[in-house]
């Protein structure tokens, strides 16, 4: 398969699943050095990665939340929860990614992958943000 078709590809299922508004946004604004890493992205990470047939785009999205806590990638686990919701992932869900992603990575690395996630699961609708009331004696 050609790059430009793995582009594509890839393209099609970024704008997807991270919006088109992000991924035309971040393309127009690339300029020759900066699109040498679309182009990587956009070609290995979504036409190559994930178009691949032995897992669905949800298991994709809970692989990449675990991935990006253990690697404490902030920015990049908030573009990847609103990704989780679009693909179908539910709140509990990721959750229970992030609580799995905690024990194996620790417990700075869970905390700032559970603020990440809230942070957007509030701006997107997903959760009130209201604190929950202790349980009753």
């Amino acid at each position: 398969m050609s790059d430009d078709t793995w582009f594509e590809k890839g393209l099609e299922v970024r704008r997807a699943v991270l919006g088109a508004e992000y991924v035309d946004g971040g393309i127009a604004k690339a300029d020759d050095f900066m699109m040498a890493f679309q182009r990587i992205t956009t070609e290995w990470c979504w036409g190559y990665a994930w178009t691949r047939p032995g897992l669905d785009r949800r298991t994709r999205s809970l692989l990449n939340l675990a991935m990006l806590t253990a690697l404490g990638r902030t920015p990049e686990i908030k573009l990847h929860v609103k990704g989780a919701l679009t693909n179908g992932v539910t709140v509990e869900e990721i959750k229970e990614a992030l609580l799995h992603a905690t024990v194996y990575c620790g417990i700075p690395a869970g905390l700032d992958a559970f603020k990440a996630a809230h942070e957007v699961l509030v701006k997107e609708g997903a959760l009130s943000g209201e604190p929950a009331r202790p349980a009753a004696e």
